[in-house]
C-alpha cells in the first residue's frame, strides 16, 4: 500500500505570519541589474521577482500580473543549490518528476504533474529545442549554470504559449545578459574522477553585446558492469555564444549552441545488457528580433535545431547487434506581431516548424541511402495559428486565446485549442486564480516507428489531447510568499506501448492511441526571507523555503492488456531548502526532498529470479553546498555534497543511482 498525505493548507498561517513581518520593505528574492544581491538589501536598489517579465502567455507580463502560477529559480537560487545542471536545479520544485539514468544529467527525463518527459516544451531564451526523435535527450542545454540568469517553469498545458510539445508544461532557461567586460573562470573535482572546467566571456560596448561560454565534464562513473568494466563513465563539451544588437527602432538577438555527450547507458534501454554506450551531439542557432513601437510591435523569429544519436547496445562492438543511429534536424519561423492599446495587449501570429529524421530504423524506407548509416527517413510539416488577448487592471488579470494547428503527417484538419486565464487580487498581498486550458502533442519519430525488438508501431498515431482545470491561491509581501494550486488533468488519445493478450498468446509492443488518463494533484509552497521578516540583516538564517506535491492518477485499460507505460508517476514529493549565513563571506545550502513514486521496475541481478517486478521505494535525498565567497576578484571556493546520507535508489527501471558524490571547486571573475 502506497503511503499518502493529508495536504494541509499552510496558506491559513500567512495572516499571522504577515503581521509579524513589520514594516520591512525589501524584496523575499532579488535580482539586480548587475547580477545578484542579497535579500536584505536596499528597497531602491533592487527589482523583486515578482516584477520580472515572464511568459505564462503569449504576452510578457510581470510575475505579480501573471494570471497563471510560474515558477522561477533565479541566479541567486541557481549559485546555491548544490548542482550540476538544470536537471539537478529543476529537482527543487515540489511538481517537477525528474527521473535520472546516468550521473550529472547525462540522460535525464523531466516531466511535470503525471507526465513523460515526451510532453514538456523544452525552450532556451523563449527557442524551441525540443528534440522530435525522444524526450530523453531533450534536456540537454548547451550552457553552464553560471551563465544562467533564470529558469523559469510554467505547469499546465501551454500550447497557446509554446505551441507543439508543451502538452503538460515548458521550462524556459534564460540565459544572462552581455551587460560588462568580464571573463569568468570555473574548475571543480571530486569522487569518481570527477573533473569540470567553465570559461566564459562577457563584452558590451554601446548597442552591442556579446557572450560566450565553453565548458567540459568528465568522470569515471559510480559503477562497472559484470565484466568489471566501466558503464556509468562519461564526458562532455558544451559551448554557447550570444549577441545582441539593441538598435533605437529594434532589438536584434543571435544564439548558437552545440553540446557534445558520451555516456555509458549501464542498462538504460534493457535491463538483461550493462555494457551500453550512447554518443549524442546537439546544435542550436536561432534569430529573434523585435520592435520598439508604443503600439504595434512586429516579433519574427527563425531557428536551426540538429540533433545525432548513436545507440550501441555492446559497448564499441556492433558486430553482434548494429549500432542505431539518429540524426534530426529541425526548421523553425515565428511571425508575431503584438498591438497594445487600452483595451489591452492582443497578440496574433503564425508559426511553422519542419521536423526532419534520418535513422536505420526510423521513419520510411529511404530510395537512396543517406550518408554511411541512415536507410529511412522522415520529414514533416507543423503549422500553428494563434491569437491571444491579454488584459491588465489594477486588480484583475484576464488572459484569452487559442491556437489552430495542423500537421501534415498526422491530420489535414486544423484542431482547435483554446484557453483562458484569470486572477483577481481580492486584498493586499492576496491572489486568488483560476484557469482552463487545452492542448496536444505530437507523436515523436519513436512512437510513430520504433518496430525493433518486439515492437510494432503505429505510424498513423493521432496527437495527444489533454485539458485542464487550475485554481489556486497565491500571497505575496516582502520577505513572504505561498502558493496553493489544485488541478485536474484530462488527456484523451494518450500514446502507450501495449501488449493485447485478447487476440494474440504471445503478443508484441505496440504503440496506440489507447489510453484515457485523468490527473488530480495539490501543490503548495511556502518562503521565507528571515532578514526581511525579522527586520534583521544579519539573522544568520537568510532563507527557508518548502513545497509539497501529491498526485492521485488513473487510466483506462481493458481486462487482458498490459501496460508497458505503467502508472510510475509521483505521488507525493516534499522538497525543503534553507540558506544560512554562517560568516560574513562564509554561506551554506542545505537542500532536501523526499520522493513517492508509483509503479514497478523489472529486477535483473543474481539475488532475484529473472524479471522480478519490484516496486518503486520512497527515498529522502540530502544534498548540501558550503561556500566562502572573497571580494578579490569575486573569488568563490566551495564544496558540496550529492546524496549525503548515501541512499540507494531508483528513479528509472532497473538503474540505481550514485551513493555519495562529493565536488570542491573555486571560480573567479575578473573585470576588463
Amino acid at each position: 500500500m502506497k503511503r499518502t498525505f493529508t495536504l494541509i493548507p499552510a496558506l491559513l498561517l500567512l495572516p499571522f505570519l504577515a503581521n509579524s513581518a513589520g514594516a520591512a520593505a525589501s524584496s523575499s528574492v532579488c535580482v539586480s541589474a548587475d547580477g545578484p544581491v542579497p535579500a536584505y538589501a536596499d528597497a531602491d536598489s533592487v527589482r523583486t521577482l515578482e516584477s520580472v517579465s515572464v511568459h505564462a502567455s503569449r504576452t510578457a507580463m510581470s510575475l505579480g500580473a501573471s494570471a497563471r502560477i510560474v515558477t522561477v529559480m533565479d541566479s541567486v537560487a541557481i549559485a546555491s543549490i548544490p548542482a550540476k545542471t538544470v536537471n539537478d536545479l529543476l529537482k527543487q520544485i515540489a511538481g517537477v518528476d525528474v527521473r535520472q539514468r546516468g550521473p550529472m544529467g547525462m540522460q535525464t527525463d523531466i516531466s511535470m504533474r503525471g507526465g513523460t518527459s515526451d510532453q514538456i516544451a523544452i525552450l532556451l531564451n523563449g527557442i524551441n529545442i525540443s528534440d522530435p526523435q525522444t524526450g530523453h535527450n531533450a534536456a540537454d542545454f548547451p550552457v553552464s549554470l553560471s551563465q544562467i540568469e533564470r529558469i523559469e517553469v510554467l505547469e499546465g498545458p501551454s500550447s497557446r504559449v509554446y505551441g507543439t510539445s508543451s502538452l503538460v508544461g515548458a521550462v524556459n532557461v534564460v540565459t544572462k545578459k552581455p551587460d560588462s567586460n568580464s571573463v569568468s573562470a570555473q574548475v571543480e573535482g571530486g569522487s569518481f574522477g570527477t573533473f569540470n572546467t567553465d570559461l566564459a566571456y562577457s563584452y558590451s560596448a554601446g548597442r552591442f553585446g556579446l557572450l560566450a561560454s565553453a565548458g567540459t565534464v568528465r568522470s569515471d562513473g559510480y559503477s562497472r558492469n559484470l565484466e568489471g568494466g566501466l558503464n556509468s563513465d562519461y564526458s562532455g563539451q558544451k559551448y554557447f555564444l550570444l549577441s545582441e544588437y539593441d538598435a533605437p527602432l529594434f532589438n536584434l538577438t543571435f544564439q548558437g549552441g552545440f553540446s557534445v555527450r558520451d555516456f555509458g547507458s549501464n542498462t538504460f534501454y534493457s535491463s538483461k545488457f550493462d555494457d551500453q554506450f550512447e554518443h549524442t551531439r546537439k546544435r542550436t542557432l536561432s534569430i529573434k528580433g523585435e520592435t520598439k513601437g508604443k503600439v504595434l510591435r512586429f516579433k519574427p523569429s527563425v531557428y536551426w535545431n540538429n540533433a545525432f544519436d548513436r545507440f550501441e547496445l555492446f559497448r564499441g562492438d556492433a558486430s553482434v547487434v548494429p549500432f542505431n543511429y539518429h540524426r534530426t534536424n529541425t526548421f523553425g519561423s515565428n511571425l508575431e506581431f503584438e498591438a497594445d492599446t487600452r483595451a489591452g495587449v492582443t497578440s496574433f501570429g503564425l508559426e511553422f516548424r519542419r521536423e526532419g529524421v534520418v535513422s536505420t530504423n526510423l521513419g520510411e524506407p529511404l530510395a537512396e541511402k543517406v550518408g554511411e548509416h541512415y536507410t529511412n527517413g522522415l520529414s514533416r510539416n507543423h503549422f500553428n495559428l494563434y491569437a491571444e488577448h491579454s488584459l491588465i487592471l489594477r486588480r484583475f488579470t484576464v488572459s484569452g486565446g487559442l491556437c489552430a494547428v495542423m500537421n501534415t503527417a498526422t491530420s489535414k484538419t486544423f484542431g482547435l485549442y483554446p484557453g483562458i486565464d484569470m486572477s483577481f487580487r481580492f486584498a493586499d498581498g492576496w491572489k486568488v486564480y483560476a484557469s482552463y486550458n487545452s492542448s496536444f502533442r505530437l507523436p515523436t519519430f519513436t512512437d510513430l516507428y520504433y518496430s525493433v525488438g518486439g515492437h510494432k508501431a503505429d505510424p498513423n498515431l493521432r496527437p495527444e489531447r489533454m485539458q485542464s482545470l487550475e485554481g489556486g491561491l497565491k500571497y505575496y509581501r516582502p520577505g513572504l510568499s505561498a502558493v496553493l494550486s489544485v488541478y485536474y488533468h484530462h488527456g484523451s488519445q494518450m500514446i502507450d506501448w501495449i501488449k493485447d493478450f485478447r487476440t494474440d498468446q504471445d503478443p508484441v509492443w505496440q504503440s496506440v492511441n489507447h489510453t484515457v488518463l485523468n490527473t488530480l494533484g495539490e501543490e503548495v509552497s511556502v518562503r521565507l526571507d528571515l532578514p526581511v521578516l525579522v527586520g534583521n540583516k544579519d539573522f544568520p538564517l537568510e532563507s527557508l523555503n518548502l513545497s509539497y506535491s501529491h498526485i492521485d492518477q488513473d487510466k483506462d485499460l481493458e481486462e487482458g492488456v498490459e501496460s508497458m507505460y505503467a502508472l510510475e508517476y509521483v505521488r507525493n514529493k516534499i522538497v525543503a531548502e534553507a540558506n544560512l549565513r554562517l560568516a560574513r563571506k562564509l554561506f551554506w545550502n542545505i537542500a532536501f526532498r523526499y520522493v513517492d513514486r508509483d509503479g514497478s521496475y523489472e529486477k535483473y541481478d543474481a539475488t532475484v529470479p529473472t524479471g522480478t517486478l519490484m516496486e518503486y521505494k520512497p527515498y529522502s535525498v540530502l544534498d548540501s553546498r558550503l561556500v566562502w565567497a572573497w571580494d578579490w576578484k569575486g573569488l568563490k571556493l566551495y564544496v558540496e555534497g550529492q546524496n549525503l546520507l548515501n541512499r540507494t535508489y531508483y528513479d528509472y527501471g532497473n538503474i540505481p543511482q550514485p551513493g555519495i558524490w562529493i565536488i570542491g571547486g573555486l571560480s573567479c571573475t575578473i573585470g576588463l
